[in-house]
């Protein structure tokens, strides 16, 4: 077993699945809020901290990043984690200042109809959720970290 043996935290398959499952859940969140930009700019509208002129361009942007950072992620491309991270902190900080406020309004997080906000309609869940995937993607900064920022490619593989 010796230094065959890997630890469940170290090894590259939780690393490559935490990964893909921060890409997936931000490449479905982005694209849905792309599929209905309204409902999306009547969501962001709802937390009521953007003047109403930045709301429409920001209703793009942000899926659209969103997007972006889960493609880099699928392909463990540099950038992604950071894209994925610091909106992660975004949506933190404005989650919190919601709950502060008392709001209890949907996230909008999953586009229109989003199940979470229609069956908790309420912000902490959402809180909850966005803080576990910023835990992730530390998890991932310092997996790459351990490994000396390693890529894993198909060419490069090995188990």
């Amino acid at each position: 077993m010796g230094k065959y043996r890997h630890h469940l935290l170290t090894a590259v398959w939780t690393y490559r699945a935490i990964r893909l499952a921060l890409a997936v859940s931000f490449i479905v969140a982005g694209t849905l809020k792309l599929a209905d930009v309204h409902a999306f700019v009547l969501t962001i509208k709802a937390f009521a901290i953007l003047p109403s002129d930045a709301v429409t361009p920001l209703a793009v942007a942000l899926p659209v990043l969103e997007i972006a950072g889960g493609l880099l992620l699928v392909f463990d491309a540099p950038g992604g984690l950071s894209i994925i991270g610091g909106l992660l902190l975004l949506f933190i900080g404005v989650v919190a200042n919601a709950i502060r406020q008392g709001l209890d309004i949907d996230c909008g997080c999953y586009g229109p109809g989003d199940p979470e906000g229609e069956v908790y309609h309420g912000l902490h869940t959402t809180l909850w959720r966005d803080l576990a995937m910023l835990a992730g993607v530390l998890y991932c900064l310092l997996w790459r970290r351990v490994h000396g920022r390693q890529r894993f490619t198909p060419a490069t593989q090995t188990s």
